[in-house]
C-alpha cells in the first residue's frame, strides 16, 4: 500500500514538473501575491484632488488654500467662483472634494465671525469619503490654531456635505465591484477552463479540421458564456435593487450594454489565456492570476488607486476591471451618461478589439 503510493505521489510530482507552465505560474503566484497585497492593502489616501471654490479670494482663503498644498494628500485641480462649475467634475471622476469658501471669509475672520468652510466630498467610496474628511478638518483646524497663536481666538465653521453616497453605505461601493468580480469569474475564468478542457480531451482538433474558421469556433465556444453573463449581470443588478436598496440613478440599458462589452473583454482575455497554455490546470492557474487577482487588488474596487505606487498605478490601466467599475459606480451613483463616461468605453473597446485580435491569431497555431 505505501509503495503505491509512493509510487502514485511521484508520478504526480514528475507530471507537475514535466509541465513547465503549470510550473511557472504556480511558482510565480506567491510572489505576484505578496507584491501585490503588500502595494496595494493600503488604508491611508493620497492624492485627493481639490477643486477650490472662492467666489471673493482674499489672503486668508489663499493661505489656507496653500495649506493645502503644501500637504501629501492634497492636490488642488481647479479654482473656481461657483460651486455649480465643480459638478461636472465630481461627475466626470476629477475631483474627489471640493473646498468652498463663504464670501468674505477674511472680513468674517477679522471681526471674530464664524468663517465658514463647505467641504463637498466624493462619497462614492465612503471609506475614503470619511478618511479625506478626517484629513481635511485636520488641515482647517491646524489653519485656526495658528491664527488663534498670532492674532487671538478666531473660528472656522467646517460643514460637510456627501455627495452621491449621503448614507455612507459601504455597499454602494462594493456591488458595482462584485459585478465585474461575477463578470470575470463567468467570462475569463470558466473560458479558459472550458476551452483549455476540450484542447486536452482533443475535441477542438475535430472543429478545427471541419469548415469552420478559427474566429467561428471561438464565437461558437463563448456566446453561450456571453448569454449567462448578461443573465447574471441582470441578477446581480436586480438583488442589488432590491436586497441592498443600491441605487441605480442613470439608464440601466446603459448599465446592461456596458456590463456586456465588459464580458466581452473578459471573454477575449480568457480565450486568450486558454490559447497559449497546454493544460486546463495551468490555465485555471493563469486565469486566476491574470483576471480575478488584479481585478481584486488593483481596479479600485476596495482600495483607492491613488495610493497606491506609481507602478501600480500605471499597471492598472491594463485592468479591464478598473474601466468598468468607474463606469458602473458612475451610472448607479451619480446618474451620469455616456457623455461623462466616453473615455473608459473607449477604453474597453480598444480593449476588445485587441483582445479578441490576439486570441483568434493564436488560437490555430496553438491547437496545431
Amino acid at each position: 500500500m505505501r509503495s503505491a503510493l509512493r509510487a502514485f505521489v511521484v508520478k504526480e510530482m514528475r507530471h507537475i514538473l514535466r509541465d513547465r507552465q503549470t510550473l511557472t505560474v504556480l511558482l510565480a503566484m506567491p510572489l505576484v501575491q505578496v507584491v501585490l497585497f503588500g502595494y496595494a492593502l493600503r488604508s491611508d489616501v493620497r492624492n485627493i484632488r481639490v477643486a477650490v471654490v472662492d467666489a471673493s479670494p482674499d489672503v486668508e482663503t489663499t493661505a489656507l488654500r496653500d495649506r493645502f498644498r503644501a500637504t501629501n494628500r492634497f492636490r488642488v485641480v481647479g479654482s473656481t467662483s461657483t460651486l455649480a462649475s465643480v459638478e461636472p467634475m465630481f461627475r466626470q471622476g476629477k475631483a474627489d472634494m471640493a473646498l468652498v469658501f463663504e464670501p468674505g471669509f477674511a472680513e468674517n475672520l477679522a471681526s471674530e465671525t464664524p468663517a465658514k468652510v463647505l467641504l463637498a466630498i466624493d462619497a462614492s467610496d465612503p471609506n475614503t469619503g470619511t478618511t479625506t474628511e478626517a484629513y481635511a478638518r485636520a488641515v482647517i483646524q491646524q489653519y485656526e490654531n495658528d491664527l488663534t497663536e498670532r492674532r487671538g481666538a478666531v473660528r472656522i465653521k467646517t460643514e460637510t456635505r456627501m455627495r452621491f453616497n449621503p448614507t455612507l453605505e459601504s455597499v454602494n461601493l462594493f456591488v458595482p465591484g462584485l459585478i465585474a468580480l461575477v463578470l470575470t469569474l463567468v467570462s475569463a475564468l470558466m473560458t479558459a477552463i472550458s476551452l483549455s478542457r476540450e484542447k486536452e480531451r482533443g475535441t477542438l482538433e475535430v472543429l478545427l479540421v471541419s469548415p469552420l474558421r478559427p474566429w467561428q469556433v471561438i464565437v461558437g465556444k463563448v456566446l453561450p458564456y456571453l448569454v449567462l453573463a448578461f443573465a447574471n449581470a441582470v441578477t446581480a443588478l436586480f438583488a442589488a435593487w432590491l436586497i441592498f436598496q443600491v441605487p441605480i440613478r442613470g439608464s440601466v440599458t446603459l448599465l446592461l450594454a456596458q456590463s456586456m462589452l465588459y464580458a466581452i473583454v473578459s471573454l477575449s482575455l480568457g480565450v486568450l489565456i486558454a490559447s497559449v497554455t497546454s493544460s486546463q490546470r495551468t490555465a485555471m492557474f493563469g486565469a486566476l492570476l491574470g483576471t480575478m487577482l488584479p481585478s481584486t487588488l488593483l481596479s479600485g474596487m476596495i482600495f483607492p488607486i491613488t495610493s497606491m505606487p506609481r507602478p501600480l498605478q500605471l499597471l492598472s490601466n491594463i485592468i479591464p476591471a478598473r474601466w468598468f467599475i468607474v463606469i458602473a459606480r458612475g451610472i448607479m451613483l451619480k446618474g451620469v451618461g455616456l457623455e461623462h463616461l466616453w473615455k473608459e468605453t473607449l477604453v474597453l473597446s480598444v480593449m476588445t478589439a485587441v483582445l479578441m485580435v490576439a486570441s483568434i491569431r493564436s488560437f490555430k497555431p496553438r491547437i496545431a
